[in-house]
């Protein structure tokens, strides 16, 4: 029986931004645009409200500013640098290269080889697994592909005695806890930091360090649940005979059938040359973007291009290796850029209302810098660390609405990046409270879309699923505040 949490149904991002621009577009005429003073640091007693008030027409023409215009100049606003012509085309040619990538099947055999390498201590898988799928979090942005893979280990979790809950932790809340705690995520922080005006990818030792502190943690969390709640399954007899190679139970579900439910790919999860040279591409590709990065100062087009170079080279190995075909390979690659449209409306739309907003250009009159300047006259008073803690509380209240990481950097980066400025906070932070924000708070919000389809998969009620995470999560933003304090005491930059 289904809660009513999970009968709930949130509208379409695209919709939920339709009428926030609605809403904007009919209160920019009333609200008194500002500006901040040229030449000199952007400050409270820099702001000047400007002679005249943004008016909003339905459809402009030159210079004005119009509803329906709003699209369209949100999608062409910006550089090849930056948001959003520079980030949308990022997006859509990385989103092509894991369309090729995920079309070669090579990441699908290397999990498939982890659980029938570590298949005989449960939990070595556990804790292995919960750490793939965090690395995918924190490398690619994983979230809906997590559904799938659940789908594809609640069998073993199921006869190794364990409740599917675990499943859902060592996937989809593994991936939530690599997506905030990352250091070159292309949907999360690189995005957000581009619309910040930080150097993209910067910042990456504190974040690695994050890393491993959270995963650690979300290991150990989900191991002593997992051994708590474990209800051991003896195998049958004919089961002590296999190849030690094999997953658990790999023979055993293909003599049993429906009765261990196990999928049979399980059983063939041996990997060829043609799977090695793939990952040992992405794991090159990913050495290369941090020393571009760190070294050489790769910016968006350099970093696109790596992924293109990644993309590429995959295609290569698997036609080789007869996987795909090259009309197979070019139909991935648009696939995975298809996939990613609903990010570039999404950021197109948010950078839309921005637009109507009067744009992030602190030094010309607009709705934002008015807002910039109330908020930071009520935390003027306040010390950075907590005006850093309101930011990380808003980014996360946010998520109960927004749970797109890539859409709430675009509406709000602009906004908490010009706050970060008047309240004495690095942008850097700003951009840290983002992500830790927003990736924890989905691991229980009811409205959040993938997690209540990876819940429905498990077959775990959302009320019964809170009653379990809650006490992680508290742990987790007890955590993420200390992280974010930390980062204003150390000026993280």
């Amino acid at each position: 029986m289904s809660s009513p949490a999970s009968r709930f149904k949130v509208p379409n991002t695209l919709i939920i931004l339709l009428f926030i621009a609605l809403f904007v577009a009919l209160l920019v005429p009333w609200v008194p645009a500002g500006y901040f003073e040229k030449g000199v640091a952007i400050s409270l007693d820099s702001y000047r409200v400007a002679e005249h008030n943004i008016h909003i027409a339905w459809f402009a023409s030159g210079k004005e500013v119009g509803l329906f215009n709003a699209p369209f100049e949100g999608m062409t606003s910006g550089s090849r640098t930056g948001s959003a012509i520079g980030v949308i085309a990022f997006i859509l040619l990385v989103g092509g290269a894991f369309g090729v990538i995920n079309a070669s099947g090579a990441v699908d055999r290397g999990l498939l080889r982890l659980i029938a390498i570590t298949g005989d201590h449960p939990r070595l898988l556990l804790g292995s697994l919960f750490a793939a799928f965090a690395a995918g979090g924190a490398v690619f942005g994983m979230g809906e592909e997590t559904i799938a893979f659940l789908a594809l280990l609640l069998p073993l979790i199921r006869r190794m005695g364990y409740p599917p809950e675990v499943g859902v932790m060592m996937t989809y809340v593994a991936s939530q806890i690599g997506f905030g705690t990352s250091w070159m995520n292309p949907f999360g922080v690189a995005l957000a930091q581009g619309i910040a005006n930080v150097p993209l990818l910067s910042g990456a030792p504190l974040r690695i360090v994050m890393f491993v502190i959270f995963v650690s943690t979300g290991i150990a969390f989900t191991l002593w649940y997992a051994e708590r709640h474990r209800k051991p399954q003896p195998l049958p007899d004919h089961a002590a005979a296999t190849d030690n190679s094999a997953p658990v139970d790999a023979h055993a579900s293909a003599s049993t059938g429906a009765e261990a439910g196990q999928p049979a790919a399980l059983a063939s999860a041996s990997m060829t040359a043609a799977d090695r040279l793939i990952l040992a591409g992405i794991v090159a590709t990913i050495i290369w973007i941090v020393w571009g990065v760190v070294a050489a100062g790769y910016f968006i087009p350099e970093i696109a291009t790596q992924f293109v170079t990644l993309c590429c080279y995959t295609a290569l190995i698997a036609i080789c290796a007869k996987r795909l075909t090259a009309d197979g390979a070019a139909e991935a690659f648009i696939n995975g850029a298809q996939q990613l449209m609903p990010a570039v409306l999404v950021i197109s739309m948010a950078k839309g209302i921005e637009y109507l907003l009067g744009g992030s250009n602190p030094h010309a009159p607009s709705v934002l810098n008015t807002f910039l300047h109330s908020m930071g006259t009520m935390l003027e008073t306040w010390p950075p660390i907590l005006a850093a803690q309101g930011m990380l509380a808003v980014q996360t209240a946010f998520t109960f609405v927004i749970h797109s990481g890539s859409a709430q950097a675009a509406i709000n980066m602009p906004l908490m990046a010009g706050l970060s400025d008047l309240v004495g906070v690095t942008r850097q932070t700003a951009v840290l409270a983002y992500q830790l924000g927003n990736a924890m708070a989905n691991m229980s919000v009811p409205t959040g879309a993938i997690l209540m389809a990876t819940l429905g998969v498990a077959g775990v009620p959302w009320t019964r699923w809170f009653g379990i995470i809650w006490r992680f999560q508290l742990l987790i933003l007890l955590m993420s505040m200390g992280m974010v304090a930390f980062a204003v005491l150390y000026g993280y930059n």
